[in-house]
């Protein structure tokens, strides 16, 4: 048998892997299983007992050329049918081994597939008629595997082979092989292992991926049952499974966040909080902050489709999360061979630092993300979680929850540093509605990305959260007790940004658009005020802030009757409908610079004090405004047409991250089942 050089050991040589000879014999076109000796009579059962070799059987896999290919079809095919026939046993090692094997072969399939496109993996490689039946059995044996009672590491090795069966293309709506999970779905089988405790600690990460990436196969052209299914689940047991998976690697990824910045205060070279955020998004693919975030797009993904295709979902958004009922972290942290952590001899810490629920972990999670705006990926996974949020916020029972004062928390939310501001330490992790909290994170947004890479997209999401709150509060009568003072600042600086940077932003984006979403909240807060404002003195503030910026609203309005005069301008739609919707705010602050003018001439003042303001605010509402339609309505999410898009790139990142970390889960997966005694030996003498 021809030896290899032992890497770095000289001249010393070691026998070749008996299953590496065995491979060898296949892809030259021999089949050593028709050998006609006695001890090879239980060849294929002595095939199995072997460790497999997953990087050799993908290279030989790759290297075929299109006549080799012709030559060995009959041989894979052969290997793959034994593969699946070998699932129906109940010897814990042959039964992972065949499925490592069934990895290996389709990893390197798909990678020959998508190097030349010119294969067609049914027809060319197995065949249609091979194919459809044994698909069929795979998904029976899977079902059988996922559900009965096999040792873990045979439900481990189960769903990575499903894992790379469904990250085996890029696009994940070009695999062919998924029309087999969907004529046989394993939906069932999912939600019975997120529902037992014991077992979505140690796959419901899996599962999550799974479902997500199953979800999307040809979402928007035909019919998915794991859409369907999904989107109907009422299981709360495996709803709340779905929902801890997601939470936990959320909160893991705030802990590390928090405890970086403890680290970097107590090393006395601590410098700002924007730039300990960029080193979490360094382009280092094995810095372990990059490798935490990619995992988490693939979970923000699941999390985007429970909240958009299942209503119940949200009634899991606040359940409380615990130490003692936490999942351990996700599978792809932890190797094979590794225990699963015990958690109940776990630390103990600060809770009031971490979140407690989902949606808790969503907000803290999102004022980390929104601080880096340097790169693509971090401007789409906060496009994601805006997308989550406006899903949420159109939910009446997320409302509901939200907005009830008795059901308050305390979430930090971490806020960059920035010049022109000092943090107010005081509303960090106060108790209060998760309500106010959200538009917390909201105003935190609008006042730290205003920049001449004006991400457009985020913004008109963002208040659009915000429209969709307050449409709420208007709706149901709801009070919420929030100091509104500091959103209408940071919508007034909005606008003024805007108006500021007209000449440069008008060539890029409909700022018109964006500016007519802002003023209809201040509407909004004008015509329907008195149904959600907490107090009387709410209005006066309102009135008081629009006099007091009317500097702004009017630069604005001439602005706006420039463009009407352009007969080029491309939006000339919007701003007609923005110059309408400025004709309140026009009147009132008309109508109160001429009493407060008034005023200042009885008393003989030139600078009057804010309370004064006020008080001549309160004397004098004795004016008639324009009732304007539809403020208090919003055209509800849809996902098509305007993100399809955007969700083809975010599934094919999560599908090629994930088949990266399979395929090494899967190389250096090794069976902890005891080695048989009868082992075929080593076969040197043969070769």
């Amino acid at each position: 048998m021809t030896s290899r050089k032992r890497s770095g050991s000289g001249s010393s040589k070691r026998p070749k892997e008996k299953v590496v000879y065995i491979y060898e014999l296949f892809f030259r076109g021999e089949d050593p299983s028709q050998e006609r000796r006695p001890e090879h009579s239980e060849f294929w059962n002595e095939f199995f007992l072997l460790q497999p070799n997953v990087e050799v059987l993908e290279g030989e896999i790759t290297k075929l050329t299109g006549e080799q290919f012709a030559v060995v079809k009959p041989n894979l095919n052969m290997i793959f049918q034994k593969c699946i026939e070998m699932l129906d046993t109940d010897h814990p090692k042959r039964l992972c081994n065949s499925m490592q094997t069934l990895c290996s072969l389709f990893y390197g399939i798909f990678k020959k597939s998508t190097a030349d496109t010119s294969y067609d993996i049914l027809n060319d490689i197995f065949g249609y008629e091979h194919m459809d039946k044994w698909m069929k059995q795979l998904m029976v044996h899977c079902n059988r595997i996922l559900l009965g009672d096999v040792p873990e590491n045979a439900r481990f090795m189960c769903l990575k082979l499903l894992l790379v069966l469904v990250t085996g293309t890029d696009n994940v709506s070009q695999n062919v092989l998924l029309e087999y999970l969907m004529m046989n779905t394993l939906f069932d089988a999912f939600v019975k292992l997120l529902s037992d405790p014991t077992l979505r600690a140690q796959h419901g990460h899996d599962i999550v991926i799974l479902l997500t990436i199953l979800v999307n196969y040809r979402k928007h052209e035909a019919t998915n049952p794991y859409i369907v299914q999904l989107s109907i689940l009422a299981d709360e047991l495996a709803l709340n499974g779905y929902g801890q998976m997601i939470s936990q690697s959320l909160i893991d990824f705030c802990r590390q966040y928090m405890q970086s910045l403890n680290n970097a205060q107590s090393s006395s070279w601590f410098s700002s909080l924007s730039n300990i955020v960029g080193n979490m998004f360094v382009s280092d693919e094995g810095c372990e902050r990059v490798q935490q975030i990619k995992a988490n797009n693939g979970l923000l993904l699941a999390l985007y489709e429970a909240v958009h295709l299942n209503r119940n979902f949200i009634t899991t958004l606040a359940h409380t999360q615990t130490e003692s009922s936490a999942p351990p972290s996700p599978s792809n942290t932890l190797s094979l061979t590794q225990p699963v952590p015990d958690l109940a001899n776990a630390p103990i810490i600060d809770m009031t630092q971490y979140p407690t629920n989902l949606l808790v972990a969503v907000f803290q999670y999102c004022s980390i993300v929104m601080q880096d705006n340097k790169n693509e990926s971090s401007v789409a996974n906060l496009k994601l979680c805006f997308l989550i949020l406006t899903c949420i916020s159109e939910d009446q029972y997320a409302n509901s929850m939200m907005h009830d004062s008795n059901l308050t928390f305390k979430v930090m939310l971490h806020r960059a540093q920035m010049r022109h501001r000092k943090l107010n330490v005081d509303r960090v992790g106060k108790s209060q509605p998760l309500a106010a909290t959200l538009l917390d994170l909201l105003v935190e947004f609008i006042v730290s990305h205003l920049m001449k890479k004006f991400p457009m997209e985020l913004y008109l999401l963002c208040i659009g959260v915000i429209h969709r709150i307050l449409c709420y509060q208007k709706r149901c009568r709801v009070r919420l007790n929030y100091p509104w003072k500091e959103l209408w600042s940071a919508l007034i600086g909005l606008l003024r940004f805007l108006v500021n940077q007209e000449q440069t932003l008008v060539k890029k984006c409909n700022i018109f658009h964006l500016s007519l979403q802002v003023v209809n909240i201040f509407n909004l807060f004008i015509t329907y005020g008195d149904t959600f404002l907490a107090t009387t003195n709410s209005y006066d503030e309102l009135y008081y802030e629009l006099n007091r910026e009317e500097k702004v609203f009017t630069e604005l309005h001439a602005m706006v009757l420039r463009y009407t005069t352009m007969p080029d301008c491309e939006y000339k739609d919007d701003v007609i409908k923005l110059l309408n919707a400025l004709v309140n705010i026009l009147a009132i602050v008309k109508h109160f610079q001429n009493k407060i003018k008034e005023w200042l001439a009885e008393q003989g003042l030139s600078t009057p004090t804010e309370e004064q303001i006020l008080d001549v605010v309160r004397k004098n509402y004795d004016l008639t405004l324009k009732l304007q339609d539809s403020l208090d309505h919003y055209d509800r999410y849809a996902e098509a047409p305007h993100h399809t898009s955007f969700f083809k790139n975010m599934v094919r990142d999560v599908v090629a991250d994930t088949r990266k970390q399979i395929y090494g889960y899967v190389k250096e997966a090794v069976s902890t089942i005891p080695e048989p005694d009868a082992m075929l030996t080593s076969t040197s003498s043969n070769s």
